[in-house]
């Protein structure tokens, strides 16, 4: 009799169990019956008929992260590389998701894996680093439109980590190196350059300042000898005009006179004195001894002269 007991209690608290549902905040449950959909929980407590009614699925309602796996991807340059990203992805339709397909998060990795190869594949290396917004809009865009028919809404997805092969890891660490070198090389080259042009510069300058010493040198010169010939034509002018205004004087012409010989005296014994007068003609010979005679004589032709005054 006990265990009837018991039977009932045990049947009544299944009964119970089968009948009642609570369903969470987070989540929906599609419930079926008798093997066809029924209707969609939302947050709440239900109460289902036994053995007829059943929650078939419980569908998530939060936002869930899905991580991709790494996988290798050939870039437009033919150069392999090891991408994984995070996918973001809400149900929106928890019927779709239940019935429209086996297993939405499994698909959507094959799918958000498969974009990425084929949009991988269109761009280079280098732009992968410079167009990944673009490419994580593209794959958002191909999954959304795919993952439609699921009920499932794509939010956003990331690209976590590039890794290209070791071998492109050590062909880059050379580019780079190559293009340190390249620059260091341009830097001292210009620097090369700029020393040569200040010293061009500098010789220039010098050149300049040496030609202008010089013009001024000469300018200075030039000045120079035309003040000497300006004080020579002056003084000569000046003697001119005294000689002009003794002449005039009573005497004055034979004083003129005297010196004029005098002068020519003196310079023709200059040239007998400098020279070897056994060189000369013979008639320059005996006018050597002409000329000292009328030396020896001057001064009674001074004399003389004074006599006639």
């Amino acid at each position: 009799m006990l265990s009837i007991y018991s039977g009932i209690i045990i049947l009544i608290c299944v009964i119970v169990f089968k009948t009642i549902i609570i369903v969470s905040e987070r989540e929906n449950i599609i419930v079926e019956r008798l093997g066809k959909y029924q209707r969609t929980l939302t947050p709440g407590i239900y109460f289902l008929i036994p053995f007829i009614d059943f929650a078939a699925y419980k569908q998530e309602m939060r936002e869930q992260v899905i991580d991709i796996p790494s996988q290798s991807v050939i870039t437009k340059d033919n150069i392999q590389v090891e991408i994984d990203g995070l996918l973001y992805i809400k149900v929106m339709e928890p019927k779709k998701a239940s019935y429209g397909i086996g297993n939405y998060l499994a698909a959507s990795i094959n799918l958000a894996q498969t974009t990425m190869r084929s949009e991988i594949g269109k761009i280079t290396l280098g732009s992968i680093f410079s167009e990944r917004d673009s490419v994580n809009a593209k794959i958002i865009s191909e999954i959304d439109k795919a993952s439609d028919p699921w009920g499932v809404k794509v939010l956003r997805y990331e690209i976590k980590d590039i890794a290209p092969s070791q071998h492109v890891v050590e062909t880059l660490e050379k580019q780079m190196a190559a293009e340190r070198e390249k620059r260091a090389e341009i830097t001292r080259a210009t620097a090369e350059k700029e020393k040569l042009i200040n010293v061009s510069e500098g010789k220039r300058q010098s050149a300049i300042n040496i030609s202008e010493g010089e013009k001024q040198k000469r300018i200075n010169e030039a000045n120079g000898r035309a003040e000497g010939i300006k004080l020579i034509a002056d003084s000569t002018a000046q003697s001119l005009k005294l000689v002009g205004e003794a002449i005039e004087l009573p005497g004055g012409n034979e004083a003129l006179k005297m010196r004029i010989i005098d002068q020519y005296i003196d310079q023709l014994d200059e040239v007998f004195e400098s020279g070897d007068v056994s060189l000369f003609p013979a008639n320059l010979a005996s006018l050597k001894g002409i000329v000292e005679e009328l030396k020896g004589n001057k001064s009674t032709l001074k004399g003389s002269i004074h006599v006639d005054r």
